[in-house]
């Protein structure tokens, strides 16, 4: 760990201020319009960014350092969810229903500290830093896909993103070194059309119930039957909808569920397998069906040299003991959209864990950090910008 002579320029009151701020006043997916407004206003404060919209609700600002080079993007997320905020926190959520429930806001107010440090170190970049304040990550399909899409990112040579997590040390640093960080996330939903008809007569139906459990069961042996042990797989069917009397057999069922993978062939091989288990169902039983699958986010993949840099770079500026071996989370993340324009890194920040008195998972509604962590985040963000960009 060296200490550095930026540490000073951290504004480590407004770092709170803001972080309080954005958790007092979340808004949902797609609709952070005046979280992106109060975004811009602070980038514009600090001089020396230029502020653009890739989409209605995103703010990309950029800084251009004094010397050509390379080009490096940070990412934050910024919208809430749709959860009854129980934290009892002074600095609550004001509006009814929605909560900063996984760390957002943190993430907001450590990429506007280190916009700010990096726009007074612009003299001595070699190269351009970009941030993102993305809409709607808790949401399919994502904001990272638009803003992707945009067509505003390009020539980058590298993305950086961080997600806080409870269940990690305070102020941790946790980077994977290579390959996968998150498992992909995909969805589907099943409407099976049946015939109808009473209890006592189920041959003149055709039930939708029976052909929804079959195909059910059937995709429960996707993981242990079909995919090589070594693929980290999961297919969950997390709802079951049919049916309003004892003694009627409904024309329909409706059921969905969720598929996470961290292979991109294995992601593609369980979704036709599942298309193959409902038709073929389906056409045994005489029932018709309307399948809804929706390809969401892909595993988020560390590519080892940037997570190297990264790592690095944090280890400069942190003790050892806090940039430990990262490991992959179960959950998913939008920002493996990133991954069409650059080469990414994505690491955890440690929120505190229940031992420091932090028991509460992302997305409860007791979800609680402790905010001593943001100014690594901070840290480890503005290191790993001096590292790509130095001459």
């Amino acid at each position: 760990m060296e200490q550095q002579s930026w540490f000073e320029l951290i504004p480590q009151e407004d770092l709170i201020k803001w972080r309080r701020y954005f958790h007092q006043h979340p808004e949902l997916s797609f609709k952070e319009t005046a979280t992106s407004k109060k975004i811009t206003e602070i980038l514009e404060s600090f001089g020396h960014v230029e502020v653009t919209h890739p989409t209605s609700t995103s703010v990309l600002g950029t800084i251009t350092g004094n010397y050509p080079g390379k080009k490096i993007l940070l990412r934050a997320d910024i919208d809430g969810l749709p959860v009854a905020e129980e934290t009892g926190l002074s600095f609550s959520s004001h509006n009814d229903g929605v909560m900063q429930a996984c760390g957002h806001d943190t993430h907001t107010a450590i990429l506007l500290a280190t916009t700010q440090v990096l726009t007074q170190l612009r003299s001595k970049l070699h190269g351009t830093v970009q941030v993102i304040f993305q809409h709607a990550e808790e949401q399919v399909p994502g904001g990272a896909k638009e803003v992707v899409a945009s067509g505003l990112l390009h020539d980058l040579d590298g993305v950086i993103g961080l997600h806080i997590m409870t269940g990690l040390k305070t102020g941790s640093i946790n980077i994977v070194d290579d390959g996968p960080v998150s498992t992909g996330a995909d969805a589907f939903e099943v409407t099976i059309q049946g015939r109808g008809s009473h209890g006592s007569m189920p041959q003149e139906g055709v039930d939708p119930i029976t052909v929804g459990t079959e195909i059910v069961n059937q995709l429960h042996t996707i993981t242990s039957r079909f995919t090589p042990p070594k693929d980290l797989n999961v297919v969950t069917v997390g709802k079951f909808n049919a049916g309003t009397a004892v003694n009627v057999l409904p024309d329909t069922a409706i059921f969905g569920g969720t598929v996470r993978t961290v292979d991109e062939s294995t992601r593609q091989a369980i979704a036709d397998r599942i298309k193959k288990i409902i038709k073929n169902t389906c056409d045994t039983y005489g029932a018709t069906y309307k399948l809804d699958y929706q390809f969401a986010y892909a595993a988020v993949q560390n590519d080892a040299l940037l997570a190297q840099l990264v790592k690095k770079s944090a280890l400069k500026v942190l003790p050892k003991e806090m940039v430990p071996e990262g490991a992959m989370m179960s959950g998913s993340e939008d920002f493996s959209a990133y991954g069409k324009v650059a080469p990414l890194c994505f690491f955890l920040l440690g929120g505190g864990t229940a031992e420091e008195g932090y028991p509460y998972s992302n997305h409860s509604p007791k979800f609680i950090i402790n905010e001593a962590a943001l100014i690594n985040g901070v840290k480890t963000e503005v290191a790993s910008v001096l590292e790509l960009l130095k001459e």
